[in-house]
């Protein structure tokens, strides 16, 4: 298991932002055990700075801080045009809370507290999302992705999309007309195939239906109730 982890993790960067020390060090050293590359900050504006200093490839993000917490160094991030993924850790379990970090930007979300083995799974799926090679972009009817610049095409309406929502609806495009189970998509895109409570897939499907109707298209990503989703016309 060790071995195949190095293996995934050869040449990240990672960057651990959290006030904790304790904590701090106990995931640095972690991380680096399992063949990271890891910097820390200790709060939120140092971690702002360490992301445009370093160039990290994941973060690793507490959400509670003092001074300038995890949502507003997200947010910031995001407003900057800084796409790096971040996987945010927090201690509040709520379906507002998790829906606010995700709206701020986040990739990812983890309560605390967590197995290792499932920070390793979240960060290794974080990573895979490489940007697309080349080749024909997939699409659907009027709906497709533009590989270069990170954005979707419905029609002739152009629409940017944050990392995680270009790689769910990459995911749904090369799967049209199929069903996606939950468990399938969860695993292919977070690197986990269940998590109880959480609603994570729910709001990333919205983004997408926000964004792929937003110009009064009739709707493309349909829910198939007690499966999962599906890319198709409506019946």
């Amino acid at each position: 298991m060790r071995e195949n982890i190095a293996e995934s993790a050869a040449g990240a960067r990672l960057l651990v932002v959290d006030d904790e020390p304790e904590l701090r060090d106990a995931l640095s050293r972690a991380l680096r055990l399992a063949g990271y590359r890891v910097a820390v900050a200790a709060d939120g504006r140092s971690g702002l700075g360490a992301v445009a200093t370093d160039r990290p490839d994941l973060v690793v993000l507490d959400v509670r801080m003092p001074d300038m917490g995890g949502i507003e160094v997200c947010r910031t991030l995001r407003k900057n045009g800084d796409g790096t993924p971040v996987l945010m850790l927090t201690a509040l379990d709520g379906v507002r809370d998790r829906v606010a970090g995700l709206d701020a930007g986040a990739d990812d979300y983890l309560v605390k507290p967590f197995a290792l083995e499932e920070l390793f799974a979240r960060v290794r799926a974080l990573l895979r999302r490489t940007p697309p090679g080349e080749g024909a972009p997939p699409s659907y009817a009027d709906l497709t992705l533009l590989p270069h610049s990170r954005q979707g095409r419905r029609g002739e309406r152009v629409f940017d999309l944050t990392r995680t929502e270009y790689a769910l609806l990459d995911l749904l495009l090369r799967n049209a007309g199929q069903v996606l189970p939950r468990e399938v998509i969860l695993d292919r895109i977070w690197g986990y195939a269940s998590a109880p409570g959480s609603n994570t897939l729910e709001v990333y499907i919205r983004y997408l239906r926000r964004k792929t109707e937003a110009g009064g298209e009739p709707r493309l990503i349909q829910t198939v109730h007690g499966l999962g989703y599906s890319l198709r016309k409506p019946a």
